[in-house]
């Protein structure tokens, strides 16, 4: 027995979104793939060519930063490169026409701002912002894109090393956007999911307290993922293809 044909689906998720008074988007790695970002866990990501441990946690960072520098410039080209894809661009109308609160992100690349959206958390930081570990002083985005391999680790005038602002394993969600993501779940009534499959905590909750509160949950993904006992509406379909023809049904 066949199940639900996309357009009705789209349908229904329009019907939803049409209805409700607060709702926000929760993205992760899936939605910037079309962009030229791979998932850093998928096959081919980063993380099948580097230990997340030696090069994306706290501990490196202070113990081995050289390391962690040939790993961030690798990074940045992907998202230096990296251009708002379809998805990005509906979720941004979608808050322009009034349909959408917030975005909130676990991506660090600045696509869903680049795309227009304009109340975008990012819960684990973004590559945008990078200070000194030592001084505290602000460093532009151009100049950590000149970093070359001679100048690694990027240091600052005071001689301290300069990370960007994002969130290392071993660190903590920074606290604004902590309380910005538990305000904007507290008073959602729908939750767009896109492109996470639910397996990073604390990012993972987010949808389910939405539920929990009595929210609609929209997910949009390719393939299984931990939010099935929390879905109302399902795309197993990609996003860049979803999004707009939603953003489309509901008048953007």
């Amino acid at each position: 027995m066949s199940g639900p044909t996309l357009e009705s689906l789209i349908e229904q998720a329009a019907e939803a979104l049409l209805r409700a008074r607060h709702a926000v988007a929760f993205t992760g790695a899936g939605v910037s793939v079309p962009s030229g970002i791979p998932d850093f866990r998928s096959p081919g990501g980063l993380w099948s060519r580097y230990d997340p441990q030696e090069v994306a946690s706290i501990g490196a960072l202070k113990g081995n930063p050289r390391r962690v520098w040939e790993f961030l410039v690798e990074a940045m080209d992907f998202f230096g490169r990296a251009r708002p894809n379809p998805a990005h661009l509906a979720l941004a109308a979608l808050e322009r026409a009034g349909r959408l609160k917030a975005v909130i992100t676990q991506n660090i690349d600045g696509l869903h701002q680049a795309a227009g959206s304009r109340e975008v958390i990012e819960f684990h930081g973004g590559c945008e912002n990078f200070y000194c570990m030592r001084c505290k002083t602000p460093h532009a985005a151009a100049a950590a894109r000149a970093v070359t391999a001679a100048d690694l680790p990027w240091r600052c005038a005071c001689g301290g090393v300069v990370r960007p602002d994002v969130v290392f394993f071993g660190e903590g969600i920074p606290a604004q956007a902590m309380e910005s993501a538990r305000r904007h779940a507290f008073a959602a009534d729908l939750v767009l999911i896109v492109g996470t499959s639910g397996e990073v905590q604390p990012a993972n909750q987010i949808p389910v307290q939405i539920k929990h509160g009595g929210g609609v949950v929209v997910e949009i993904n390719l393939g299984p993922t931990l939010y099935r006992d929390v879905t109302d509406i399902r795309f197993d379909a990609p996003a860049e293809e979803v999004l707009p023809r939603l953003a489309s049904r509901t008048h953007c």
